[in-house]
C-alpha cells in the first residue's frame, strides 16, 4: 500500500507540476481556477513527484517509508506557514491560497496515515 501511495502521489504531483506551466490550464497563475501556482511552485511539485516515483520504484520499503514521512513533515510545515500567509502571499517563494493549504494538509494527513505503521506488511501463507 505504501509503494502504491508513493506511485500515485508521484504521478499526481508530476502531472500538477506540468499542468501548472500550461497557460490554458493555469491562467493568471490559477491552476484549474482554484490553486495559486507560480514557476517555483510547479518546480517543487515536479521535484516532489519525481522523488516519490523514484522511491516507489526502488523496491526499498523502508526508504519509501522514510521519504513519505519526510514529505509529510515538509508538507506539514508548508501547510502551517500557508495558514499564516494571506491569500496570494508567498510561502517559501510559492504562491499560496487557502485551497493550496487544504490540499497540502490532505497530503500531510494521507502521508502520515500511510507511512506511520511501523512494520512492513507480510504476505499471508
Amino acid at each position: 500500500m505504501l509503494t502504491t501511495y508513493a506511485k500515485v502521489m508521484g504521478i499526481i504531483l508530476v502531472a500538477i507540476g506540468i499542468l501548472g506551466f500550461i497557460p490554458g490550464i493555469a491562467p493568471d497563475g490559477m491552476l484549474f481556477g482554484i490553486f495559486m501556482v507560480n514557476a517555483w511552485h510547479n518546480i517543487v511539485h515536479l521535484f516532489s513527484g519525481a522523488v516519490f516515483l523514484a522511491v516507489a520504484f526502488s523496491d526499498n520499503w523502508e526508504l519509501t517509508r522514510k521519504v513519505v514521512l519526510a514529505f509529510a513533515i515538509i508538507y506539514g510545515l508548508v501547510t502551517i506557514l500557508g495558514f499564516f500567509t494571506p491569500d496570494g502571499g508567498l510561502v517559501l517563494g510559492m504562491r499560496d491560497n487557502m485551497a493550496d493549504d487544504i490540499l497540502h494538509l490532505a497530503i500531510t494527513a494521507s502521508a502520515l496515515l500511510i507511512a506511520l505503521p511501523q512494520r512492513r506488511p507480510t504476505l499471508m501463507r
